[in-house]
């Protein structure tokens, strides 16, 4: 988990709102007023959505945020207003480890050297995700490269074939170059930059966005290398925090898109019962998966042209054809 700097068009897409902020939280506001941040949003890019302060009072969002709570609410089996309601167990031990997971056995090993710095719930979801690429000629990118020891622990999972790249906005990474490692310097906001970097790296196995976990930073990323993953390539993007989170909220959208589209029937038919066309995006994306602080989408291996429901059998109730 590393940090990037990087400049900041003026809100988030989601619709941060600086008026609002500052009137919501006049402690916010005392401290902008005093120089200690340049803006609203600046705390709340540090500080505020760590703290689960909110950025808008946009009624959409606050319309689902209240939708998601009643759905949390009704799987827990009890009535609450707000997560403070929900009584824990109190409890500081770690969370279990992940048994046979050979990245949570690189990472519980490592007591010396390069450092690593992980969310052990991300183990699980990294064997989900890639455990397939193990052994074979993948392309491996990894944003943020930090201490340089996550990098040892993909090769040691992906083996001696794989080709790792590593993309950070310090300099000093660049020590970390080596045989099968290429580290490429720049801001990850840049359009610019992944431009070339796409011109220089093959297309892509696997992209673990680690970098910045600023909105506009995991966004860009996300439009510009995206479409550089191959097919049944595996996108990640890592540590999206808080309840408001902007690239949260953006990733919800790409998610019900995968459900957009005209559906057709043809009662003629039955091997074409119903048929959906796709959009170019359900064409190529095979889900796009929510974790704690996870989004990974994944490639389908060949385009999908339709999604097609045949009917089976010959013995139906008369209620629906």
């Amino acid at each position: 988990m590393s940090l990037s700097s990087s400049g900041k068009p003026a809100g988030f897409v989601t619709g941060f709102d600086e008026n609002f902020y500052l009137a919501a939280y006049p402690d916010v506001a005392a401290a902008v007023q005093s120089g200690r941040f340049a803006s609203g949003r600046e705390h709340y890019e540090r500080y505020g959505l760590r703290e689960g302060r909110t950025g808008s009072a946009s009624p959409t969002a606050a319309w689902h945020a209240a939708a998601s709570r009643n759905l949390v609410a009704h799987v827990a089996g009890r009535a609450f207003t707000t997560a403070a309601d929900w009584s824990h167990p109190a409890t500081t031990s770690a969370p279990p480890a992940v048994t046979g997971n050979a990245l949570a056995g690189f990472f519980a090993a490592r007591r010396s050297g390069r450092g690593i710095w992980k969310w052990q719930h991300y183990f699980e979801i990294y064997e989900r995700h890639f455990a397939r690429f193990r052994g074979q000629p993948v392309n491996v990118l990894e944003i943020g490269v930090y201490s340089g020891g996550s990098l040892e622990m993909w090769r040691d999972y992906f083996g001696p074939q794989a080709r790792l790249h590593g993309v950070d906005i310090e300099p000093a990474c660049k020590a970390y170059e080596g045989d099968g490692v290429k580290i490429m310097i720049g801001d990850q906001t840049d359009r610019n930059f992944w431009r070339d970097f796409r011109t220089e790296v093959p297309a892509l196995d696997i992209v673990i966005d680690d970098g910045g976990h600023l909105y506009d930073q995991q966004r860009v990323t996300l439009e510009e290398l995206l479409p550089h993953v191959r097919p049944g390539g595996v996108y990640l993007c890592e540590d999206i925090h808080g309840e408001d989170n902007a690239f949260a909220a953006y990733a919800t959208g790409l998610a019900a898109m995968l459900s957009a589209g005209e559906v057709t029937g043809n009662s003629d038919d039955p091997d074409r019962r119903l048929v959906c066309r796709t959009s170019p995006f359900q064409a190529s994306i095979r889900s796009v998966s929510f974790y704690p602080q996870v989004v990974a989408i994944e490639k389908l291996l060949a385009p999908v042209a339709e999604l097609v429901a045949p009917k089976r059998g010959t013995q139906w109730q008369p209620f629906l054809h």
